[in-house]
């Protein structure tokens, strides 16, 4: 068994819970496991199974929005890494980043083995320069490097996304399991509908027979408000992240974007409909083994831009979703909870 590994995923709360395969993987291996998160992310670490310490540093070359970078910061968190007498360490990006600035500090902070993913060349940095074929899930593209640095899944782990358990009792704030939840939030506008198209969506859901349940973050709280109105349960920044997990848990099926709670809903096992801007590849990031339907104009001009504003006037990739469409989907999977992902293109 391997001594001390770190595992770094330094993104947003999505980013970390898709890493969750490759986790438990380097678990069964090591004795311990660190995993290194930026600030966005460390919600996320906190529910990961197999993590035994969590590390927390804002990486100045993945935050969206960095500090100036601080000699005096970075000589700190090399310290700190160093104080950990690491023997391995695996960098989990996604693929328009480069692990090499982390590579570098692992390196001064004296960890013997690094290896990540990596297109570009790394010199002395990475004792594993590991290769991707093709566009897989990011969940089995992460595990992949965890396989190629020897760590396996142990025996019945099925590769899904998980959560740490037992999770918060919130009955109180939703009533009894059974009900829709619409996550109308994302990280960034060019993921997420409009107030309106998302309030339309609520009032279809409800008319068509359906308790719904309306989350998101203590930011998000007019934006939930609008979309619950009267019809809904309006949960905007009244649940923590293992709250939301429950909440999630107890639906038979999420509506969001692609945005975290659409991979935390994954993570506890409940299918979504996935309002899905094609700013990113769906079959990389959609939401990741469990039954998904997919909506949105998956052709839009604004394919694979990664845009953090929609490029083109109304916002046709997400605006074009019917709340009709929206229905059909969620009851299709809360009738049939055994199908796979399905991608329907909207006109």
């Amino acid at each position: 068994m391997t001594g001390r590994v770190l595992v770094a995923r330094m993104d947003n709360v999505g980013d970390v819970l898709l890493a969750g395969p490759c986790v438990r993987a380097v678990a069964a291996g090591a004795g311990h496991v660190t995993l290194l998160a930026g600030p966005r992310g460390r919600a996320g670490a906190e529910l990961l199974p197999g993590v035994d310490r969590i590390l927390t540093w804002c990486a100045p070359w993945i935050d969206p929005e960095p500090a100036p970078v601080s000699p005096a910061d970075t000589s700190a968190f090399v310290d700190r890494l160093r104080a950990l007498e690491l023997d391995r360490a695996l960098i989990l990006t996604s693929f328009h980043q480069s692990p090499l600035p982390l590579a570098l500090l692992l390196r001064m902070a004296g960890i013997p083995w690094v290896g990540a993913i990596s297109e570009d060349y790394p010199g002395s940095l990475l004792d594993l320069r590991h290769r991707v074929e093709g566009d897989p899930p990011e969940a089995e593209r992460a595990l992949s490097l965890a396989t190629a640095a020897g760590f396996r899944l142990p025996p019945g782990d099925d590769g899904k996304l998980a959560v740490r358990r037992p999770l918060p009792d919130t009955h109180a704030l939703t009533g009894r399991p059974g009900y829709v939840v619409v996550h109308p939030a994302a990280s960034v506008p060019a993921r997420q509908p409009s107030a309106l198209r998302s309030a339309a969506t609520v009032t279809a859901l409800v008319r068509a027979g359906h308790r719904v349940v309306v989350t998101g973050g203590p930011g998000d709280r007019p934006l939930t408000a609008a979309v619950a109105g009267n019809h809904a349960v309006d949960l905007g920044g009244r649940t923590g992240l293992p709250e939301l997990a429950a909440v999630l848990q107890d639906a038979t099926v999420v509506v969001a974007p692609n945005t975290g709670p659409a991979h935390l809903a994954a993570a506890v096992g409940t299918p979504v409909v996935s309002l899905f801007a094609p700013v990113v590849p769906a079959a990389r990031w959609a939401p990741y083994g469990v039954p998904v339907i997919v909506l949105g104009d998956q052709a839009a001009p604004c394919r694979d831009s990664r845009v953090r504003n929609c490029p083109i006037a109304g916002h046709p990739c997400l605006e074009s979703i019917t709340p009709d469409q929206v229905v059909q989907a969620a009851e299709e999977l809360s009738a049939d909870r055994g199908g796979g992902l399905q991608t329907g293109g909207v006109s």
